[in-house]
């Protein structure tokens, strides 16, 4: 089983036009995930598909890379497995993020930094 990434899709592109897309190409999709925003359930512009057969994975990424679904050209190419690497964080801590540890002292004097 062949998993592709899907990327720089349309965000009215739905599970049916994706399957449609590989399906006029030529190939046949075993799973389609549109991935969407878990609050507003808005599509986030990609996706995943999942092709039975590895070399016809390989074809579908030759010949649907690059092609237009609703006027995006679509980016596609074999999937990642997700890495804890990136996207920011790093070690939390009692200390890390947030504000300092008590009540804020305002100043009313003359100073510049007001808020």
């Amino acid at each position: 089983m062949a998993r592709l990434f899907v990327g720089n899709l349309p965000y009215a592109a739905n599970e049916t036009d994706i399957q449609n897309f590989f399906s006029d190409a030529g190939f046949s999709v075993d799973s389609v995930n549109v991935m969407r925003d878990r609050f507003s359930g808005e599509a986030r512009g990609f996706g995943f598909v999942e092709i039975n057969d590895e070399q016809q994975a390989q074809s579908a990424i030759a010949a649907c890379n690059g092609k237009d679904l609703l006027g995006r050209a679509l980016v596609i190419n074999e999937a990642r497995p997700m890495t804890r690497e990136g996207g920011g964080g790093g070690p939390r801590g009692p200390r890390s993020g947030g504000g300092g540890g008590g009540p804020r002292q305002r100043d009313f004097g003359g100073s510049k930094n007001r808020w």
